[in-house]
């Protein structure tokens, strides 16, 4: 049975089958990208390399009262994946790298990768053992646990990249439709109920308002609001995101799912919203457009459970795109600098 044919089950059938697709989608990424479950412990000097991962991120958490780290590696590892694969490109320094795209303006979470590097650097037995992108992605696991999303199995033995390049950055405008949206999504190898489930990642963060200006005052070229906005929630955006019309205007930022707010709580409320049109950017409201989307966002916004089931699996998937393995790569010493 096809993956999207999920959408058309009951809310109770849905449960069911996410949870036995787990085992066979990861049975299959391993296959087809050679990673494993628990490769460091079974396979290096590093055993407890995710415990240390998991340390430095529950320090930031716990410690640091830093609460933000799960939105900026959600999109921090977004970045990376969706671009030329999860390779940890997106860390690489540069003047032309990846990170200096305009699509990638704002992007944070660097300094705890840093540092869990640099943790892991320290440790002989995993010097010059575990990647970068096997860091980014635990590390994204581990914030978003925290967070309120499930602990899902991250595979791993990734390697890094050696490239990293701007003009290689295709993320679309957060603008797009959801016939856009899923084109791309498909780009990529995934299918609408990734695109459904991921979307929802935007129940944490925050955006500036330079990203939902036009639906804000000039909608399609309009010089009017997006008419699917509620007239209350368009008023109070307007407020939080007065009109630029002048260079040098400051461009504040805005939490894309204000119920979540601060406390950067993993929630489904996010789908909720969009069923009252209470959005913040277009690309999350065009999922009521979609007829298996429209389904997915009702199906999410009545099952919690559901939604952090299809959560778990959908970024397994997006954490084996276009992975490097075995000789390909390089392990990183520094996870902003190629090793020569």
């Amino acid at each position: 049975m096809r993956r999207e044919r999920c959408i058309l089950f009951s809310l109770l059938a849905l449960t069911a089958l996410v949870a036995s697709l787990v085992s066979v989608e990861a049975a299959e990424t391993l296959q087809k990208t050679k990673l494993e479950w628990h490769y460091y412990k079974l396979n290096t000097t590093c055993r407890y390399a995710e415990a240390y991962v998991r340390s430095q991120v529950e320090f930031y958490w716990n410690k640091l009262k830093d609460g933000s780290i799960a939105p900026k590696l959600l999109r921090l590892l977004y970045s990376d994946c969706f671009v030329n694969g999860c390779d940890a490109s997106i860390l690489l320094d540069g003047p032309n790298s990846e990170k200096t795209a305009s699509q990638n303006r704002g992007l944070g979470g660097f300094d705890l990768i840093d540092k869990i590097k640099t943790v892991l650097e320290s440790r002989k037995e995993c010097k010059g053992v575990v990647s970068c992108a096997d860091i980014l992605n635990l590390a994204t696991r581990d914030a978003v646990h925290l967070a309120g999303a499930p602990s899902y199995p991250v595979l791993t033995g990734r390697r890094d990249g050696l490239e990293s390049n701007a003009a290689s950055v295709d993320l679309p405008s957060p603008s797009i439709s959801w016939e856009s949206a899923l084109a791309y999504f498909k780009s990529k190898g995934l299918d609408v109920l990734d695109l459904g489930t991921l979307l929802g990642a935007h129940t944490l963060g925050r955006t500036h308002c330079s990203y939902i200006e036009d639906r804000l005052y000039n909608f399609n070229g309009t010089s009017k609001p997006d008419p699917s906005m509620d007239t209350s929630f368009l008023a109070e955006m307007k407020k939080k995101c007065p009109q630029r019309v002048k260079k040098g205007q400051p461009d504040p930022l805005v939490f894309l799912n204000p119920e979540s707010g601060s406390s950067n709580n993993f929630t489904n409320s996010y789908y909720s919203r969009i069923l009252s049109h209470k959005a913040v950017l277009g690309v999350d409201q065009q999922l009521l457009f979609g007829d298996d989307t429209e389904q997915i966002t009702e199906e999410f916004a009545a099952g919690f459970e559901d939604f952090r089931r299809s959560f778990a699996l959908s970024m397994g998937r997006m954490g084996n795109l276009q992975v490097l393995t075995g000789s390909q790569g390089e392990i990183r010493k520094n996870c902003r600098v190629r090793n020569n």
